[in-house]
């Protein structure tokens, strides 16, 4: 069965972003935000009360240190350094999650973090450096960086496909700094084909080989809430399995 992920906690301080409370009910998964381009302690222990709530498995959604970019911007900086703040962030999430009696149940980096360790091993062995600390499943790319290194370090991989956001013709997802609003019913669309055919179509019009174990919508799209309801439906007709509530 596919399962469905989400990016969640992504408030700061006064300030709101994304309905979590509508949309988590809808997905299987959470990747919580764990403070550095979004989020801070009392968002995250929310967040993971919410997912407790509504039966929802919670990973941990590590950034570069870019909160004025919203981890969404590239940066240089090394591995042992990476490494390290990866390991600072998973595990603040990991005492919330230890106080409110859940486990850490996976590790998918964020925003441009993700997409540089689809290409660069270094990236890639510094997010297995950290994993190797928390031994959970990694979320990633299938045919990247992030599939070879993973595998290679002994760790678990979930493919992913994204159902609100554009691929290159080379297979590399784009990556924008604000998400707009997405057809509700083309989300649906694509999720169905991909869990179905393994596939999805790029900007150009060209199949893309998908890994299909998750995935993801993002909670900041304007229309998430809508996105969720139809790629859960999609996601549930596809894969034959309905989440049970």
């Amino acid at each position: 069965m596919t399962l469905l992920n989400c990016d969640m906690g992504e408030g700061y301080g006064i300030w709101r972003l994304g309905d979590d409370e509508r949309i988590m009910p809808l997905i299987d998964i959470a990747n919580v935000a764990c403070g550095f381009h979004a989020s801070d302690f009392n968002h995250m222990r929310r967040t993971v009360v919410l997912a407790r709530e509504s039966g929802v498995k919670v990973g941990a959604h590590p950034s570069l240190p870019d909160r004025q970019g919203f981890g969404r911007r590239e940066m240089k900086i090394g591995r042992e350094e990476l490494a390290n703040c990866l390991i600072y962030q998973i595990g603040a999430l990991k005492g919330f999650l230890e106080a409110e009696g859940m486990v850490l149940n996976h590790i998918k980096p964020h925003g441009s973090l993700f997409g540089m360790a689809a290409r660069d091993e270094a990236i890639a062995h510094a997010i297995a450096d950290a994993a190797d600390v928390f031994r959970v499943p990694l979320i990633g790319l299938i045919d990247t960086a992030h599939e070879r290194v993973y595998a290679a370090r002994g760790h678990r991989m979930m493919g992913e496909f994204y159902a609100d956001l554009d691929y290159r013709d080379d297979g590399s997802l784009i990556i924008t700094r604000e998400h707009h609003a997405v057809d509700p019913a083309a989300a649906g669309a694509r999720a169905a084909r991909a869990v179905g055919a393994g596939v999805i179509a790029s900007v150009g019009g060209v199949d893309i080989a998908v890994g299909r174990d998750t995935v993801c919508i993002h909670s900041d799209t304007p229309n998430a809430v809508d996105i969720a309801a139809a790629v859960r439906a999609a996601v549930d007709e596809a894969s034959g399995a309905a989440k049970t509530a």
